[in-house]
């Protein structure tokens, strides 16, 4: 059976000042496309599967430009539609040693953001597709949105497809009126299988998060926490949903450990944990993971360690790439997954 997968958000233009200035010394920018559901389209695309991604563009010359980013990494863009003023764009500061990046958004009335439902046709977008991906970041934007995404995840479910969330909670960006707990649950009730961190959990069902305090790839960690932790919020988000969670412990802005765990049908699995010491880019990780979560449960079904491991694997990779898009190949992944830590060069 051929999949593909549809995923659903906003493009956004990414200035980055180059090297490790602050915004404010900065008198020039590194323009890259990225966003949330973006990149995990392209993740997909690198990954071999068939990807489409549905979004509102305006008519000019960037959106020209970001269509053409898009499609140059094979993903589907026939059922974009067209309307609005503006791309969305961000503006990201490196990290650097003990400095935290730094992000300032300018997506206020993008044409995403004044998105209404009813303009886009769910039942064509969703002929001969067999996943829908969603995340927690438009229904932050507007209610518009929130409205239009309960409209695809219905239309999705009513002809049979396999429906996934990053919970993707953004503080910043709830500003209408509305918590993301209300926005969310009846649409995370309808949906399969979700991703998050443990924070973004907390958000949408309440329950106290487990912190991960790693600080090699060695170190073991206290899964009977862990286990608790699912429990509690396996019984509000409901027991037939798979629940992937991504722990990532920051010793410094180069140097990170890396993991995750996975709950389903009452039991959790843990992925090998991954130490990344020399950290190029983290922006997309989590959709990094999310796109190998859904890779991995299309590829291994009934495997979920090995989809776990999957995940975890590209959301590692992803640390080493420029840039919001995961440029690695399923066989790069796999690569990490089997290697023991000892090889340096592919030949």
């Amino acid at each position: 059976m051929e999949h593909k997968i549809v995923t659903f958000g906003e493009v956004l233009l990414r200035l980055t000042p180059p090297g490790y200035l602050k915004l404010s010394q900065t008198n020039m920018f590194a323009a890259t496309f990225g966003g949330s559901e973006t990149n995990c389209a392209v993740s997909l695309a690198h990954f071999g599967l068939k990807s489409e991604f549905v979004t509102r563009f305006p008519k000019n010359d960037i959106a020209d430009a970001c269509l053409a980013e898009l499609r140059s990494h094979g993903i589907e863009t026939a059922n974009i539609i067209f309307g609005g003023e503006r791309l969305g764009l961000y503006y990201y500061e490196n990290p650097a040693s003990q400095r935290v990046s730094k992000v300032v958004y300018d997506r206020a009335n993008s044409s995403f953001a004044t998105l209404q439902p009813g303009m886009i046709d769910w039942h064509k977008v969703f002929q001969g597709a067999t996943w829908f991906h969603w995340s927690g970041i438009g229904p932050g934007l507007s209610q518009g949105i929130a409205d239009a995404t309960r409209e695809a995840i219905e239309v999705a479910r009513k002809m049979g497809l396999k429906v996934s969330c990053d919970l993707n909670y953004r503080k910043n960006l709830w500003q209408y009126g509305k918590s993301a707990q209300e926005i969310m649950q009846p649409m995370l009730a309808l949906t399969d299988v979700l991703f998050g961190t443990g924070s973004e959990y907390k958000v949408v069902y309440g329950v106290e998060p487990v912190a991960f305090k790693a600080r090699s790839a060695e170190e073991s960690i206290d899964l009977d926490r862990y286990q608790r932790f699912f429990e509690a919020t396996s019984a509000k988000a409901g027991a037939d949903k798979k629940l992937f969670l991504a722990l990532r412990n920051t010793l410094d802005a180069n140097h990170h450990i890396f993991t995750g765990l996975v709950w389903a049908d009452g039991k959790m699995i843990k992925a090998r944990t991954h130490a990344i010491e020399h950290v190029v880019d983290c922006v997309g990780v989590g959709d990094a993971f999310a796109a190998g979560m859904i890779y991995g449960l299309i590829n291994y079904p009934g495997d979920d360690a090995s989809a776990l491991e999957f995940a975890v694997a590209a959301g590692t990779l992803k640390n080493t790439i420029y840039g919001d898009f995961n440029l690695v190949s399923a066989e790069e992944v796999v690569a990490l997954m089997q290697s023991t830590g000892g090889e340096s060069i592919s030949r």
